[in-house]
């Protein structure tokens, strides 16, 4: 192990403790019991950090120096998709039919994060296109939004048999790929679905009650959490504020894109 790989590892383990202190049960899983990745190393998995202040995710680079996988050099989605679609980082790449990677624009402002692949997305290598992504394309829809007009992933790319939650180990190993397309993607906002991906994500857990309806940061991108369409699929009475988080949202990007425009205004002016 080089240098830069023990000390991302150091780093690694110092922030899991610090969220097992908070949360109670982040498993701070040994190197010795990290899963092979396919070219027979050890799967290196890169750190949540603590300080969320800054907008920049040139800390993503930083965390995988030194760490010799393909994947962590990708320059374009299309790029990373290839360098794991092979990945047996964890015992789902033994069982699934097609790794799940993503779907949309790779320049969207919004990135839909959600849980697992199910049946379907697994079929067919997309996310959310079962019946819980029909649901999510009229979400997105009555916000108008076109599913093409943002960027769909899962906290992992394989499906769990059964579509149990994923393992903490299966997270451990695939979500280090979702910073990468994170870090690729540059969106201005978040919308995590479900309690799995709020967690995995940033490490806040608890009733979704108290995690929607309030803005939650991610290495200075602003994160809204809500229900996960197939909660709503099995409670309806969830889509009433599932709606206000979604119209949340849709002010946000109205604010942002009122700025924006107001910006282009002033500039157009003072050339005249």
């Amino acid at each position: 192990m080089s240098i830069a790989e023990r000390s991302l590892k150091q780093q690694a383990r110092a922030f899991l403790e610090g969220q097992h202190a908070m949360y109670g049960d982040v498993v701070l899983q040994q190197q010795s019991d990290a899963p092979e990745s396919r070219d027979g190393s050890r799967r290196r998995s890169v750190k949540r950090e603590e300080d969320h202040s800054s907008s920049s995710l040139s800390w993503f680079d930083e965390q995988v120096a030194g760490i010799d996988e393909d994947w962590t050099t990708a320059a374009s989605l299309a790029e990373l998709a290839e360098a794991i679609d092979g990945c047996r980082g964890c015992k789902l790449g033994a069982t699934r039919t097609n790794l799940v990677f993503g779907t949309g624009d790779p320049n969207a402002d919004l990135m839909v994060v959600g849980e697992a692949p199910g049946a379907d997305e697994d079929a067919q290598g997309k996310p959310f296109i079962g019946r819980a992504g029909q649901l999510l394309t009229k979400i997105l829809a009555a916000i108008d939004l076109d599913r093409d007009d943002v960027y769909i992933a899962n906290i992992i790319k394989s499906r769990p048999p059964g579509n149990r939650r994923p393992e903490s180990d299966e997270v451990e190993a695939c979500l280090p790929y979702l910073f990468k397309q994170i870090a690729l993607v540059r969106p201005r906002y978040i919308l995590a679905r479900g309690r799995t991906a709020a967690k995995s994500l940033i490490g806040v857990q608890g009733p979704m009650k108290d995690l929607r309806g309030k803005m939650h940061e991610w290495h200075g991108i602003p994160v809204i959490i809500t229900y996960h369409p197939a909660a709503l699929l099995r409670n309806p009475n969830w889509k009433r504020p599932t709606w206000d988080d979604m119209k949340m949202l849709r002010s946000l990007l109205d604010g942002e894109n009122s700025t924006t425009e107001t910006s282009a205004k002033t500039s157009d002016d003072q050339s005249v």
